[in-house]
């Protein structure tokens, strides 16, 4: 759009400034494309409108000028557009309404004005030029002008009242004629001139037929009708009287038209006004800026919590400190029962969660399901709570749709977090792959005193088998009193039973510490999925609407 646009507005007196336009309805565009999706498309209606009708207002022509002439039945529009073309084209007459179609006069070419004319809806039939060999010069001041004759907004025909409010949205200039007896009606201050503040600068209002009034109430009349256009927001606004029954009557509203048509200035100076009230109705909508919420804010921290209650974290922390303890006694325990240990199953392979049979090939692990079990329903009400919260936050003080978008947002992958929560249980390293260095050494020290118990075992049987066998007894050296085989055998199954007893406490205490390291790295992995795919899509929102109030501040600059 850019291109086209500044290839129209080429031209600047410097009034408005075209290129300042540009980049004006330029921002107002990239605002549109920030906000796509977040915002419902109804409130944003009038914007879009608004940048496809610059594109094509001034792609179509800026050498035209399009003015037109409103007003309500019998305040004399038709003789006034007659007598500003000095032709009888719209037809004036004393039924009402008279003024059923729009009428258009053409200074200078046609074949300039037809696309135009074409997108005002003009039918060629009612299109008329202004231009003749007799005039001369006579009509060059007003070469480029429309000067469109539009049908009495208060017609009794609903039909005429929406093509008026149609062209008006379209047209450069508006020149409301107002008679001496309804210059006050409240239909066209109330649900007319009073929603042209903001075009000022492109209204013109007025007061014809003032032939019908004495000339000492003339001055009177306008004064008043100055009143209700000061209070109707218009102040500054021209206010003319005019008459077709003196042929120098219009002559005020044609220097008037003459000047407008000289500036070049009509369309722009609409278009800023067009321009100025979307703004301002895109800047109730997005507000004062947010900033981020931030990873320490405490619905961050409830997220987490939630997710790791859902996800199975506190049964997995359970499982981890039951496997330490599973995996130390069978790798610590007494020799002749770590088979009998070994057969009861590890309570992380109970959850499918990588285990020892997993440490050499993390692609299983996480390939593999885990078994952790379903959350329970107050488990899925804290998450929701938990997800309402971080919206709420994340959305506190945007305006108008923002904290739906939000709240959206942050529900937008909820289908998608039971598998990534499962996925981020399987592939933590819950620390448990590889055996304790202190396990291998208390297990050396429990083989080494079995051994000791079997050989005294063993001595001690042999004595008896050769006594059996009336072989010479063995003499067995003896420790004071007690003989070596008895020794080893009775010393080595109690210092076994003692070590046993010994490491089961220093057992408890590692467990308990490697319970809170995994509880740490799940915590870490709990957050990821949370930022994944609940935070980055609210941060994304959040970061949409300060984008938008950045191109909002070039589209508010005048």
């Amino acid at each position: 759009m850019g291109g086209r646009l500044r290839e129209a507005l080429r031209i600047s007196d410097g009034r408005v400034d075209a290129d300042q336009l540009v980049a004006r309805l330029e921002a107002v565009n990239r605002f549109l494309g920030i906000v796509d999706g977040y915002l419902p498309d109804t409130p944003l209606s009038p914007a879009r409108t608004l940048v496809e009708r610059a594109g094509t207002r001034l792609s179509l022509s800026r050498d035209h000028t399009v003015v037109a002439l409103a007003g309500a039945t019998g305040s004399g529009k038709s003789s006034l557009f007659n007598a500003m073309a000095r032709m009888d084209l719209s037809p004036v007459g004393v039924r009402r309404p008279t003024t059923g179609v729009t009428h258009a006069c053409v200074w200078g070419p046609l074949d300039g004005g037809t696309r135009l004319l074409d997108w005002l809806g003009v039918l060629p039939k009612h299109r008329f030029v202004r231009e003749s060999l007799l005039d001369g010069d006579d009509e060059s001041t007003l070469h480029g002008l429309i000067l469109l004759d539009l049908p009495d907004f208060d017609s009794v025909q609903h039909t005429h009242r929406l093509e008026v409010d149609r062209l008006l949205g379209l047209v450069d200039l508006v020149v409301w004629v107002v008679d001496p007896e309804k210059y006050a009606d409240r239909v066209v201050h109330g649900a007319y001139l009073r929603e042209f503040q903001r075009h000022r600068d492109v209204t013109l209002v007025v007061l014809n037929q003032a032939d019908r009034l004495p000339p000492p109430e003339v001055p009177r009349v306008l004064a008043d009708l100055r009143r209700l256009l000061d209070a109707d927001g218009l102040d500054g606004v021209p206010l003319l009287a005019t008459t077709i029954v003196d042929p120098s009557g219009p002559e005020v509203l044609r220097a008037e038209l003459e000047r407008t048509v000289a500036e070049r200035q009509a369309v722009l100076r609409r278009l800023n006004g067009d321009l100025d009230a979307v703004v301002d109705a895109l800047d109730e909508m997005v507000g004062a800026p947010r900033s981020a919420l931030a990873a320490n804010d405490p619905a961050v921290a409830k997220l987490d919590r939630a997710l790791s209650a859902v996800a199975g974290v506190p049964t997995v922390l359970t499982a981890v400190e039951q496997a330490y303890r599973h995996r130390a006694a069978s790798s610590t325990g007494w020799p002749l029962v770590r088979l009998w240990r070994r057969l009861r199953p590890d309570p992380l392979r109970r959850l499918h969660l990588p285990g020892p049979q997993h440490s050499d090939d993390p692609a299983q692990a996480l390939a593999a399901a885990t078994s952790v079990p379903e959350p329970g329903a107050a488990d899925k009400s804290a998450l929701a709570l938990a997800l309402r919260t971080v919206a709420e936050r994340a959305g506190e003080g945007l305006p108008s749709a923002w904290p739906a978008a939000v709240s959206a947002a942050a529900r937008s992958r909820l289908a998608d977090l039971p598998d990534a929560l499962d996925r981020a249980l399987a592939g933590t390293d819950l620390g448990l792959n590889r055996p304790r260095t202190w396990w291998r050494l208390v297990g050396g020290l429990q083989w080494l005193v079995t051994v000791a118990a079997v050989a005294g075992l063993g001595w001690l049987f042999l004595g008896y088998a050769l006594r059996f066998l009336g072989l010479p007894e063995l003499q067995h050296p003896m420790v004071g009193e007690v003989p070596v085989p008895t020794l080893l055998l009775l010393g080595g199954s109690l210092a076994g039973l003692l070590l046993a007893a010994l490491t089961r406490p220093i057992s408890r205490w590692a467990a308990g510490r490697a319970r809170r390291r995994a509880e740490a790295r799940l915590a870490g992995a709990m957050g990821q999925v949370g930022e994944e795919f609940v935070l980055s899509p609210v941060r994304a929102v959040i970061a949409a609407h300060a984008d938008a109030r950045t191109v909002l501040e070039v589209a508010r600059h005048r």
